[in-house]
């Protein structure tokens, strides 16, 4: 016999209840197929990406099938039949895993996944690529941040007018103006 993987998705609408015993009713109906249902896991109601039949949530349940390829077809049929089931998929895998599958996995808390404090991505809260440390392509040497000359521009020191900067100095402005 060969193994296989099946997930279907149930409406939204029905109860989880309702979703275990169509899972048992698929499983008798494996059984009665020569085939064994070797794990069955319900991965709950979860919101689908885009809508079908009408639906926007849907029940999620993983079988691990060891069957004949008779007993998959069988099962295919049904849940192509049965108003419940909105989608279906059943894959041929070499093995099956005898772990609970990644979506029964615990994630963990978010302090696992690095971030901020983690330094995750050079702790600057996004991904800045190889620079972890200052940067390295500006001269941050002692600089000398003295006045500025004005540099052809209207604006004196710090952001003030030509006009008040060279009034605020006083001694300056008035010998200016008395030489010319």
């Amino acid at each position: 016999m060969a193994f296989y993987e099946n997930v279907f998705i149930a409406r939204q609408d029905i109860s989880a209840a309702q979703v275990d015993a169509l899972a048992d009713q698929l499983t008798e109906l494996v059984k009665e197929h020569g085939g064994e249902v070797k794990k069955r896991e319900y991965w709950g109601l979860k919101n689908l990406a885009y809508r079908i039949k009408k639906n926007r949530k849907g029940h999620y349940m993983l079988f691990n099938l060891d069957a004949p390829p008779a007993a998959i077809v069988e099962l295919e049929r049904q849940m192509h039949l049965n108003e419940d089931v909105i989608r279906y998929l059943t894959t041929r895998v070499k093995e099956l895993e005898e772990e609970p599958s990644i979506m029964m996995r615990s994630r963990g808390g978010r302090d696992d996944r690095g971030g901020r404090d983690g330094r995750r991505f050079g702790g600057r809260g996004g991904f800045r690529g190889d620079r972890d440390g200052p940067r390295g392509d500006r001269d941050r040497g002692d600089r000398d941040r003295g006045p500025r000359d004005g540099g052809g521009r209207n604006e004196g020191d710090r952001g003030q007018p030509a006009k008040a900067a060279a009034e605020g100095d006083g001694k300056e402005a008035k010998s200016e103006a008395g030489e010319s």
